[in-house]
Parts: C-alpha cells; sequence; structure tokens
C-alpha cells in the first residue's frame, strides 16, 4: 500500500508510469484526475512517456475531482484552466471525452447529480490519481464528509482555504465553496493512488498511516480499499516508521 521514494522526481516518475501503463493497458481507460502543484511534474512526465512512445489516447475518458464554485474555465485558479495548461493542451483527448464539475453552473445541486450520473454510466474509474490535504481531504471531501457520498456542494474549511490561498493573489479571493466528487465514487475505483510530497504533509501522512478508518480524515477511507497504493517522497514520510515496519504493516 505505501510506496516511499527518495525524490519528488522519483515520485513522480512511478505515477507518471503507472497512468502509461493504464493507458497502454486499456486504451478506453476511465481516468480520474487530480490537480494541484503535487500533480504538476506528474502530468509533465507522463506527457514525457507519450513523447518517447506514442499511443492512442483517442478513446480515453477523464473526470476531474473537483472545481471550484465561481471560477469559470478562463480564471486562472480554475482547475479546468490548470488542468488544459498541464496536461489536456498537449494530451489532445477529444472533448466530448474529459469532464470538469463545472463551477459556474446555474444549479450546482442539479450540475452535481448530473456529472455523478455520469461517471457511474461509465461504470466508474479504471485508475483514480489523488492527491491529499493537510486536514487529509481527498478531492474537497472536507473532514466528516460521509463516506457514501457521491458528487455534492461542499464548504471549504478555513484550513483548506488558507492552504490554496498561495495561489491567489489575496486571500479574500480563495473561494468558500467547490464540487467535488464524492468519497463513494473514489472508492468505486477500480485503482486509486494517492500522492503526497514535501515536509508539509509529513503530519497528515503521519495521522493517516496511525489512524483507523474514520470520516474525521477522509483519506483513512482507502484502507478499506482494496486496491490503493500511498506514494511519497522522503519528505511526506518523514515522521512515518522505518521502512521494514511500513511494509510489515502495508
Amino acid at each position: 500500500m505505501y510506496k516511499i521514494f527518495n525524490t519528488v522526481d522519483e515520485v513522480s516518475r512511478y505515477t507518471a508510469q503507472r497512468l502509461f501503463d493504464q493507458i497502454c493497458a486499456k486504451p478506453e481507460a476511465i481516468l480520474g484526475l487530480a490537480t494541484g502543484s503535487t500533480m504538476e511534474p506528474v502530468y509533465a512526465q507522463l506527457m514525457q512517456y507519450l513523447e518517447q512512445d506514442p499511443v492512442d489516447v483517442s478513446r480515453l475518458t477523464t473526470f476531474n475531482l473537483d472545481e471550484y464554485i465561481g471560477l469559470g474555465p478562463e480564471h486562472s485558479q480554475s482547475y479546468c484552466y490548470y488542468m488544459y495548461q498541464h496536461l489536456f493542451n498537449q494530451l489532445h483527448i477529444p472533448g466530448e471525452r474529459v469532464h470538469l464539475p463545472d463551477g459556474t453552473a446555474e444549479n450546482a445541486e442539479i450540475a452535481c447529480q448530473a456529472y455523478s450520473e455520469a461517471i457511474q454510466a461509465m461504470g466508474g474509474m479504471d485508475l483514480q490519481l489523488l492527491g491529499i490535504g493537510t486536514n487529509g481531504h481527498i478531492g474537497f471531501n472536507e473532514p466528516q464528509t460521509p463516506f457514501d457520498s457521491r458528487t455534492h456542494v461542499i464548504e471549504l474549511t478555513e484550513q483548506t482555504r488558507i492552504d490554496n490561498g498561495r495561489f491567489f493573489t489575496d486571500q479574500r479571493e480563495v473561494p468558500t465553496h467547490a464540487i467535488t466528487m464524492g468519497i463513494q465514487e473514489i472508492l468505486e475505483a477500480k485503482e486509486v493512488i494517492l500522492v503526497a510530497t514535501g515536509s508539509k504533509k509529513a503530519e497528515i501522512m503521519a495521522e493517516l498511516y496511525r489512524c483507523e478508518v474514520s470520516e474525521a480524515l477522509p483519506a483513512s477511507v482507502l484502507k478499506i480499499h482494496s486496491n490503493a497504493t500511498i506514494v511519497m517522497d522522503k519528505e511526506a514520510a518523514a515522521l512515518l516508521p522505518e521502512e521494514g515496519d511500513l511494509a510489515a504493516k502495508a
């Protein structure tokens, strides 16, 4: 379940290789994608693999985890903008196969239901990529989000808004709500890879390792997933046990 590498570069190469292998093995794969600074080198490395060994991506389908409410696709801090900047402008998946939550939907609840139904209609994800917040959220599923939740509107915690404030020129610009894929949809993915890098993730990764499965720490639900891998660099894993003990528990 746990894989620890020395550097961010090694983490990114490993994760990108897993994505590349999935695409090669199943050209019609359904991929669940994440955003954030952790994923930038992963997507950059994936594009390197695809340039070195081109494969047909025209049958891939993607669903993104989340989007801020109130930010349109042209906003530089929207996750739609992020995905096109870091992946879709280079990957060229057909537009109708790219799915992102609509942060400007007139009725967010209806948009959430439609998004969830689209995921279920496709049979769920073959591979779901995740990051983790410093409070243990996956997607934007904040602490105490029910494990049986599907795509929904979430009010962001103060901690999440502080953490994400570094991407905005003014902390007050950080949206207060988001649309996020639910924990149930994440659980239904055939394979999940959670990636954590950097010293700022060390405390939550240690807490995740020690804790029982609880809605108080949303990422803990991965402990009951049959095919979940948690990938870290040395900095994110700094407060975990030695690798021998870690392997024994995994």
